[in-house]
């Protein structure tokens, strides 16, 4: 073995190695909260002045995290944050956490990585472990990224080791946390794949570690991709059954009464978040070099994208009955973030069925107690600082029709029910309720 690699190994072993996490957002701020707890000094990089700024100054921004924990890494004295990539070259362990998403033609946008590496290789120096976290297509880390860091003369394996391990965050969620979650490893080389092992291993339960970097990155889209299919395949018995006059979720429940066989998934307005909508488009754009298409993910993408469009449809139809156009009309959509009960709104279906209501014609407002002001987005930027009305009886009588479209826990769906004429249900939150409202599922 390399005197780089026996190095780095005895820091990791003994906690002196020092990490760097590039990118504070979802992935990368509980990331550095789970190291912290076990005595590695953090270092945190970000390009977002003001993430770096409230960070400096103990504030968490992302609501779900747990405060204490935030608390404890602050008060650690083992925790900065910087938005200075010089001092890499001061890192050990370098884990990168930035964005994958997609361009407007749904391919992968790899500007973050390659800004990223470019920014590594600058300040790159003998004896780093340098781990992607972002999900991307299989060959980046052993192809993209290695052939950028050998830029500077220093080989993989030998002086350097690079390693794909990809994140497996589920904001909100309380039963799996990053501690606690099996984590994937996949090595460049057999040397810097048993150094990313070692790593994780000091945080994290159980880790499992797989031939190389490629495998990793499939393993990802893999889970991903499951998904995709999984929501557009109920998506769309949602839609066939609605035409046969079947209630889909009276059918979804019946159907986990099965104790093998069958996993449930609950239909929505679309999909969302930072991995199901962007990710299974990683593989079926690289999988086209080697002349093959994924028939099963395009046409998951052409059903979820066309829900929003379907909820339009049920809105149109449920006015219709109360002799009422779209335009002109006061609508409230409830919920803007991807999924219940936690403040990211990336990818959210909110967005593409706020802005059709709007070119429709209709005056739109929205409640959503964790993310009270719409962020900008590359896709929606005239929505940026669009702001949740309060949620009260006389805001309510303004409304001719609501929109559910995240079921948050801490909504008085009641309330709206029993004050709005009609309700366009999407998630199923008042299959059990009884209410004045017509309730039309969608």
């Amino acid at each position: 073995m390399s005197k780089t690699f026996i190095e780095l190994k005895r820091k990791i072993k003994s906690f002196n190695a020092m990490v760097g996490i590039i990118g504070m957002g979802y992935v990368g701020l509980p990331l550095a909260i789970a190291i912290n707890a076990k005595g590695f000094k953090i270092s945190g990089f970000d390009t977002d002045k003001e993430k770096v700024k409230l960070l400096k100054n103990g504030k968490v921004y992302i609501k779900h995290l747990d405060k204490n924990l935030f608390e404890k890494m602050v008060k650690s004295g083992h925790f900065d944050v910087t938005g200075d990539f010089s001092r890499l070259s001061e890192m050990d362990i370098v884990v990168i956490c930035v964005p994958t998403p997609l361009t407007v033609q749904r391919e992968p946008d790899m500007s973050f990585i390659l800004a990223t590496t470019e920014a590594i290789k600058n300040n790159l120096k003998k004896g780093q472990l340098i781990i992607l976290e972002s999900t991307t297509y299989p060959g980046t880390t052993d192809e993209l990224m290695k052939d950028i860091l050998e830029k500077t003369g220093l080989k993989e394996g030998k002086d350097f080791f690079l390693a794909f391990s990809p994140e497996r965050e589920d904001p909100g969620r309380k039963d799996f946390t990053t501690t606690t979650t099996p984590k994937v490893v996949g090595g460049v080389s057999k040397v810097s794949g048993e150094l990313a092992t070692l790593f994780y291993s000091t945080f994290v339960q159980k880790v499992v570690s797989v031939k190389d970097s490629k495998t990793a990155e499939a393993t990802k889209l893999t889970e991903n991709i499951f998904r995709a299919v999984n929501i557009a395949l109920v998506n769309e018995l949602k839609m066939a059954y609605d035409k046969m006059g079947i209630d889909i979720w009276e059918v979804l429940d019946a159907a986990s009464t099965k104790p093998f066989g069958f996993m449930r998934f609950n239909p929505g307005p679309g999909w969302g978040g930072h991995c199901i909508p962007l990710d299974p488009f990683y593989l079926s754009w690289k999988v086209k070099e080697y002349g093959f298409s994924t028939k099963f993910i395009e046409l998951a993408g052409e059903i979820n994208w066309r829900m929003p469009e379907y909820v339009i449809e049920k809105l149109t139809l449920g006015l219709n009955q109360m002799k009422k156009p779209i335009k002109g009309t006061k609508i409230l959509i409830l919920g803007i973030a991807y999924k219940k009960d936690i403040d990211d709104a990336r990818e959210t279906p909110a967005f593409e069925i706020i802005e059709k209501l709007i070119d429709r014609g209709a005056e739109i407002d929205f409640y959503d107690s964790y993310v009270p002001i719409c962020p900008e987005t590359r896709k929606h930027k005239n929505l940026a600082g669009m702001k949740s009305i309060k949620l009260t009886q006389k805001n309510l009588k303004k409304y001719s029709a609501a929109i559910v479209i995240t079921d948050h826990s801490n909504v008085d769906y009641k309330m709206v029910g029993n004050v709005v004429p009609l309700i366009i249900d999407t998630r199923g939150v008042y299959k059990n309720l009884k209410v004045k409202a017509n309730i039309v599922q969608s």
